[in-house]
């Protein structure tokens, strides 16, 4: 079956590619790797993914300017691009592969107690391996940010940079307050929605919740989910952004290049360039402006330490001589997590199967003619739901959890690559999902949205190849577990509403490994199962944190500028104060478009 699988999955992408193929006029043709590096820039950008690729558009359109992006990886797959197969691009040579370090309240059900962290290792980053969902956050999100010292970033501030790169292809959001028209990124629905979609709206609509835009002027409600798709395939930002301006002689795109460390004078405290190694060999190129770090939450200050600039005992203790000693660096990490692995059977043939329903040629030919069918499906999340636990004010407008809704389940590939991207082990699939695997059935992901608990990126040693030390210090605050248990609640109270009901639907109620000594059903059983079953969104933030002179804790100021260090911006998720109430790709995409004019501002 595994075979198979593959076989539908190479067939669709080189149909795929033969329809769409690269041609010179294209704007979507294939993004060249620079041979010729020269010896000097005027901007050095470090990181091709959801921020990066942005800044390197925006700054070359100014012809004077000459712009060097740096990218660890190759170009995107082909079978990337089909959205239903998302979690296939994991554990593979486009994925960073990173682990946390064994965790004390999580993760229980990993190998080592370490949870996986997928992250983009090619052009477009993060936004080449995620599961392609379009979620802004909560405008009191960006607001508190503001409030916080963060002059420029409140919701009113940055929801233009939202519009600008949007290009919105639902007519009825299109071009409307809340959507952009016309920008690089395309947005939209999937090209396919199964009955269990239907039900996940009907059934949030029975519980007294809107069906409503969650990235419009409310966000409480139930949705089918948007994504950054485009003709029924992946739209990251290395599509988006770096292929339509591929040509442009001022922007050079370096891949297979991992950076060393940013070339620091340590007497004027002055970014002057990047050492990196591409192919064997290392270079040393001059940035005569600016270096801007985009490289990530878990990249950016791995890259800052190897450079001398972070918490300096450790930077001594790792063999690194300090230039700055910055000891916030690495620190306020934290992310979205929650519980992996629920399942709902039911009695009607309406989930996503891939073994019976997807992998067949009239489905394939389909998807690459028309990009309908389950293909389309963003990761399998169909539909997405922002609601408030009961220790959320409901009066408000800014909910505490988020469901992810899938037409299909870890069951639903025949064990093929779900139940490896989210780490369940031999053991657990064997008992646990192994005597269900390909029915009928239905997921929900619950987590909270406002993180307490706080954890940091280290070294692991000086060599630059070495994967650092994360440690998210998942539930160390217990107000994480409770509300997420309150989310996990939640989700079997929407399975129970006359919608789904009338699929037949059940929750497979066999007591989860390792949670058996607990009593079924109760708190202390949830918190079990969370902690067992924990499974990262991947949106890290903070290990650079932007705040107001004022705060001691703060990396860069509300510019982006790197305190301490002239001339070195950064510009990726690490620079968030605290993570939006929502998917992050969006809301990173929004910080490479500010940077961009922030830099223009400085330079121009």
């Amino acid at each position: 079956m595994l075979q198979f699988r593959e076989l539908i999955i190479a067939l669709t992408s080189a149909l795929t590619w033969f329809l769409l193929g690269d041609t010179p006029g294209d704007p979507e043709g294939y993004v060249q790797d620079a041979t010729d590096i020269r010896t000097e820039y005027d901007f050095i950008i470090i990181g091709a993914g959801s921020a990066g690729a942005v800044i390197a558009n925006r700054l070359s359109e100014i012809a004077d300017w000459n712009i060097l992006l740096l990218e660890a990886g190759g170009d995107e797959s082909m079978s990337g691009q089909i959205p239903l197969f998302a979690a296939g691009i994991q554990l593979t040579s486009r994925d960073w592969q990173y682990k946390t370090t064994p965790q004390a309240n999580g993760c229980f059900g990993n190998a080592n107690q370490q949870c996986l962290w997928p992250r983009g290792k090619m052009l477009g980053g993060s936004s080449s391996i995620n599961y392609m969902l379009y979620v802004r956050g909560n405008k009191r999100d960006y607001d508190k940010w503001r409030d916080d010292g963060n002059t420029g970033w409140g919701y009113d501030d940055v929801l233009p940079y939202f519009l600008k790169s949007e290009d919105n292809q639902n007519p009825f959001l299109a071009g409307t307050k809340y959507h952009g028209k016309g920008g690089y990124l395309t947005v939209g629905e999937a090209g396919f929605r199964s009955p269990l979609g239907a039900a996940f709206i009907q059934g949030g609509v029975e519980m007294g919740y809107e069906n409503r835009d969650y990235n419009g002027e409310f966000q409480t409600g139930f949705m089918f989910s948007q994504g950054t798709v485009r003709r029924g395939s992946r739209c990251s930002t290395s599509k988006a952004f770096l292929r339509p301006v591929r040509n442009r002689k001022n922007l050079h795109v370096s891949m297979y290049s991992h950076v060393k460390k940013i070339l620091i004078n340590p007497d004027t405290k002055e970014a002057t360039g990047v050492m990196f190694e591409k192919h064997g060999k290392v270079y040393a190129v001059t940035a005569t402006k600016e270096v801007v770090l985009s490289a990530g939450s878990v990249a950016s200050p791995q890259i800052l330490m190897l450079s001398g600039v972070g918490p300096a005992a450790h930077l001594i203790e790792k063999g690194i001589t300090p230039i700055l000693d910055q000891p916030y660096v690495g620190e306020n990490l934290h992310d979205h997590i929650g519980l992996i692995g629920m399942v709902f059977l039911l009695d009607e043939p309406y989930s996503i199967v891939s073994a019976s329903r997807v992998m067949s040629l009239p489905v394939l030919l389909n998807y690459t003619l028309f990009g309908g069918t389950a293909m389309s499906l963003l990761g399998g999340v169909e539909g997405i739901a922002f609601v408030n636990s009961k220790y959320a004010d409901a009066t408000d407008d800014w909910p505490d959890m988020q469901l992810h809704f899938g037409s299909g389940s870890d069951i639903s590939d025949d064990g093929a690559a779900i139940r490896y991207a989210h780490g369940i082990t031999d053991e657990v699939w064997n008992e646990y999902y192994k005597p269900i695997v390909n029915k009928d059935s239905w997921t929900i992901f619950p987590y909270f949205l406002r993180p307490k608990s706080r954890g940091n990126i280290l070294l692991k040693s000086n060599d630059p190849y070495d994967k650092p030390l994360i440690n998210p210090n998942y539930f160390s605050n217990p107000d994480d577990i409770l509300v997420t248990i309150e989310a996990v609640k939640f989700s079997l109270a929407l399975s129970k509403t006359d919608a789904f009901q009338k699929v037949g639907t059940k929750f497979y109620d066999k007591p989860y490994p390792g949670c058996k000594d607990k009593q079924l059903w109760t708190d202390e059983y949830w918190e079990c199962w969370i902690k067992s079953s924990s499974f990262t969104l991947a949106h890290t933030v903070g290990t650079c944190k932007m705040g107001p002179d004022s705060d001691p804790t703060a990396v860069v100021d509300p510019e982006l500028n790197f305190r301490g260090i002239k001339n070195l911006r950064v510009a990726d998720t690490s620079i968030m104060p605290s993570v939006p109430s929502g998917n992050t790709n969006a809301a990173t995409i929004m910080v490479g478009e500010k940077a961009a004019d922030l830099i223009k501002k400085t330079w121009l």
